[in-house]
């Protein structure tokens, strides 16, 4: 089976998005030398032509699948054609090129969105298809899927070398802010800084803020997929969590504390909720060495230090 070979070609999908931008940033740390990088201006991975003259020409070793369309509650409830029309073309026009050029080793990013609302906590891969997704982002949902379960076909019927790595909500730099447009950490940590510093004397909270979720740092993911990449056998799906979840209420309260904000959290429950809950079981990653280094609190202090900076 082949190890990441640091000094080959490593292509790296989606490289300026939050999980890409990690994973280059651990690639170089880690000593990486021949990275394929390509914007989405230079490589339209929803075109299967450019996609495999890229592939012809660059001959990539190595692949790291972290390209997609992604976005929080509103973005996947308001453009849910996007969501699953551009996630299935970029993803079989990675996976099949990969297959087609010889690639040794692919890791897909999958999403923790493909379990079922209802799943057992904490989830195990295997609940995978044993029940209905959360409406709210199912497209996207059924995208990813459809993504691993073509790596796993590919493997049957071709004998690739095609992973898939499994991660909670993530955070950390490069996350892209937008007001109807973003994952529920960074536009809270946005909105809450904007309320210090405008006085306001309440901040909304959308939803009960109930429901419990599960964060990690996008740095803790990025070790996670190179440790998977180097692994002589590694899972074929592997979830990657932090291990312990927080409330959304409990998350308004850590960043008013992180960002100084004294005014009263209130809950606008007009807003949906999604998943009750979603807590990965992440044993099969722990098993093989790997662990979180970055705390929550560190992990936001560090996201508002950088914030300010900019």
């Amino acid at each position: 089976m082949p190890i990441l070979d640091l000094e080959q070609k490593i292509y790296v999908a989606g490289h300026r998005g939050l999980v890409g931008s990690a994973l280059v940033r651990a690639l170089h740390a880690d000593g990486a030398q021949n990275l394929l990088l390509r914007t989405s201006a230079q490589l339209d991975l929803c075109n299967q032509d450019a996609v495999m003259r890229f592939f012809r020409k660059e001959r990539p070793d190595f692949v790291f699948l972290a390209a997609a369309k992604v976005g929080g509650i509103l973005a996947n409830s308001s453009q849910p054609a996007d969501f699953i029309q551009q996630n299935l073309a970029i993803q079989s026009n990675v996976i099949h090129a990969s297959y087609t050029f010889g690639v040794k080793r692919l890791l897909f990013l999958g999403s923790s969105c493909i379990y079922p609302k209802l799943a057992d906590i904490p989830i195990t891969e295997d609940a995978l298809m044993t029940g209905r997704l959360e409406p709210t982002n199912e497209p996207y949902a059924v995208a990813k899927i459809a993504g691993l379960t073509m790596c796993a076909a590919y493997n049957k019927q071709y004998g690739t070398d095609f992973i898939t790595a499994m991660p909670t909500n993530l955070y950390g730099p490069n996350d892209r802010y937008h007001p109807h447009d973003s994952h529920v950490l960074v536009a809270l940590l946005h909105r809450m800084i904007e309320a210090k510093r405008h006085n306001h004397a309440e901040f909304v909270v959308w939803g009960t803020g109930t429901p419990r979720r599960e964060f990690l740092h996008v740095d803790d993911l990025a070790k996670a997929c190179l440790m998977l990449m180097k692994h002589p056998t590694p899972p074929q799906i592997a979830n990657i969590g932090f291990g312990s979840d927080i409330s959304i209420n409990e998350l308004a309260a850590l960043m008013a504390h992180i960002v100084g904000y004294t005014g009263k959290l209130v809950n606008d429950t007009t807003k949906p909720d999604g998943t009750p809950r979603k807590l990965l079981d992440s044993s099969r990653i722990r098993n093989i060495g790997w662990a979180p280094t970055t705390s929550l609190e560190d992990g936001i202090t560090n996201l508002v230090a950088a914030m300010h900076e900019s």
